[in-house]
Parts: C-alpha cells; sequence; structure tokens
C-alpha cells in the first residue's frame, strides 16, 4: 500500500521525537541538565546564550529540538484536521498528540524550575522523571496511532475481544513500570557511578546506600518478568490470530524484546556508557511503539468481526460502539 504524504509525514515526526527523546536522555546522562541555569523557556536569561559552555550548548540544543517537535506535531494536527473529517480515528491521534507533547514540555520545564536537573538526587526528581517517563510513552502511543491510522489503519474497537483486552492493559501497565524503573536506575547510574561490576553490585544491596542506588537492583528483574510475559503474550495471539500482519508485529516485538534484554545486560556490564544507555533506551522506545501497533492490530473491527459466531457478526457490529474514533 503506497503511504499518503501525511502519513509519511506522520511517521517522520515520530521517529523525530524518538530522536529529541535520546538527546533528552544524553542532556541527563552528561550532567547537563542545569545548562541554562533555573530559566525556562530562556537560557540563562537570555534567548540565544553568548559564549556558552559544553553544557549550555547541550541544553540549549535539547530545547531546539523540542521546540522543532512541538511545531510538527502543530503542522500533523493541522493537516490531519483539514484531510479527515470530524469524527475520524486520524483527528483523534492527532489531539492526543497535542495534548501529551504539551504536558512533556511542562513536565520538562518543571524539572528545570525546580532545578531537579544535574546532580541533584531528591525524590522530587524520582518523582517528575517518572512522570515524565509515562508522558513519554503516552506521546509515542499518540503519535503511533496517528500514523497508524493514517496510513490506513482500521478504527479500534475495544469490545468484544474478552480476556484479550485485559491482557494488553497488563502489558502496557507492565511496561511503563519497566520503563520507570529503567529511568530510576539510568538516573542512579548518572549520580552514583561505581568503578566496577562487583563494587556496582555490593553497593545496591547496602543499608546505608543511597536509595537510588538501592533501587538499581529493582529494574533487572521487572525486565525479565515483563520479558517473560510479553513473550507469552505474542505467542498467545499468534496462536489465536490467522492475520499475517498480526503474525509479523508479534514477531518483531518478541525479537526487539531479546534484543533489548540483551542491552540491558550489556549495559550493565559496560557500567552503563552513555553511549549505550542511549541504544537501550531507543530499544526501549521501539518495544513499546511495537506493543502499540499489536494492540490496535490486534482490537481491528475486522479482527472482530472475524472472531464473533458466523450468525452474530452482522448483528454484533452496532453494539460494539465502544470504539475510538
Amino acid at each position: 500500500m503506497k503511504l499518503t504524504n501525511l502519513a509519511k509525514f506522520a511517521w517522520a515526526t515520530l521517529g523525530y521525537n524518538m530522536l529529541v527523546i535520546l538527546w533528552g536522555a544524553y542532556v541527563r546522562a552528561t550532567g547537563s541538565g542545569a545548562g541554562c541555569g533555573s530559566h525556562w523557556p530562556l537560557c540563562n536569561g537570555v534567548v540565544v546564550p553568548r559564549a556558552p559552555a559544553i553544557e549550555t550548548m547541550i541544553e540549549f540544543t535539547h530545547r531546539l529540538t523540542s521546540g522543532m517537535a512541538l511545531l510538527l506535531v502543530i503542522a500533523l494536527f493541522v493537516w490531519a484536521f483539514r484531510a479527515y473529517p470530524k469524527g475520524h480515528t486520524v483527528r483523534l491521534g492527532a489531539s492526543l498528540t497535542v495534548l501529551f507533547i504539551i504536558t512533556e514540555a511542562l513536565v520538562g520545564a518543571g524539572l528545570v524550575l525546580f532545578e531537579w536537573v544535574a546532580h541533584d538526587a531528591s525524590i522530587g526528581r524520582v518523582i517528575s522523571i517518572s512522570v515524565h517517563l509515562v508522558n513519554t510513552f503516552l506521546l509515542l502511543a499518540a503519535l503511533t496511532l496517528t500514523a497508524w491510522w493514517t496510513s490506513g489503519g482500521e478504527r479500534v474497537v475495544l469490545r468484544g475481544h474478552g480476556i484479550a483486552l485485559w491482557l494488553f492493559v497488563i502489558a502496557f501497565f507492565s511496561m511503563m513500570i519497566l520503563g520507570v524503573t529503567g529511568a530510576i536506575t539510568a538516573l542512579g547510574d548518572t549520580l552514583f557511578p561505581s568503578a566496577s561490576l562487583q563494587e556496582g553490585i555490593a553497593q545496591d544491596f547496602l543499608p546505608t546506600a543511597h536509595f537510588l542506588i538501592r533501587l538499581r537492583v529493582w529494574h533487572p528483574v521487572v525486565a525479565i518478568i515483563v520479558g517473560v510475559y510479553l513473550w507469552f503474550l505474542t505467542g498467545l495471539i499468534a496462536l489465536f490470530r490467522a492475520n499475517p500482519r498480526i503474525h509479523k508485529i508479534a514477531g518483531l516485538l518478541a525479537g526487539l524484546f531479546l534484543v533489548q534484554l540483551a542491552a540491558g545486560m550489556i549495559n550493565l556490564v559496560l557500567l552503563a556508557p552513555v553511549w549505550m544507555q542511549l541504544v537501550h533506551l531507543l530499544l526501549a522506545d521501539l518495544v513499546w511503539v511495537a506493543v502499540v501497533l499489536l494492540a490496535v492490530s490486534n482490537f481491528a473491527e475486522s479482527e472482530l468481526r472475524q472472531n464473533l459466531p458466523q450468525d452474530a457478526s452482522t448483528t454484533a457490529s452496532p453494539a460494539v460502539a465502544s470504539t475510538i474514533q
């Protein structure tokens, strides 16, 4: 199927936002979050900093790329509303994208204004980066839905799928928990680096260690549990769905998570170098996008009709009125 220009733009906007997210992680990993001081949206009280330090350049670049992401999302929103009629799913996806990129900017502003950046190791920062991670996942989900629907994806029907709906609810919730533990672990690795793997493991279990260090041990545990669950889910979906497209997405998700687990182990052994943290985060974002794509494919209207009894397929369609449209 040939993609429309709007569909190409939607997928490109999704990809660009992933790059912005990676640069934001680079800001955190290099301790450059305070590069513009406690000023927002200005940088050190000016629009364009003069003779900036490297930390200022890193943070200022992040703000510029984030501003471009906002402009792209607004353009996507306007284009979607001009190209599709009232009530269309593309309009919903574009509207959610605008909502979550605005909240993304507000959370980022809060990090700067409350000085939860650089070497801050407070509870406030932990809570804020957790909220930031969840909002980032929601933003990526909205962008993925918009790109999917502009590419001809069907509307999503939530009723009539039985336990499958709850299985995906668990998957999304589990992925968010995994992402939050990953963000906290990355912060701990940045603020409290270890000289060796043995030293890092020993610190994780010290009762006198900082709470960020003691929380690091939970991320690999959660990753293994979520990985087993996603493998179970993809196997189940592949077993009960005949659609080749769903099989491909399920296989992609299973493969991506396997690579993600391997990247996590390498990240641990190498003591979380910045480049490996970025690879790990990119894979996490791709896994999240794959989960979203698997869900929308599984809950497509045509999939529901195929799984209804023959004599009920015509009468049940109006009854599944709980649709995203």
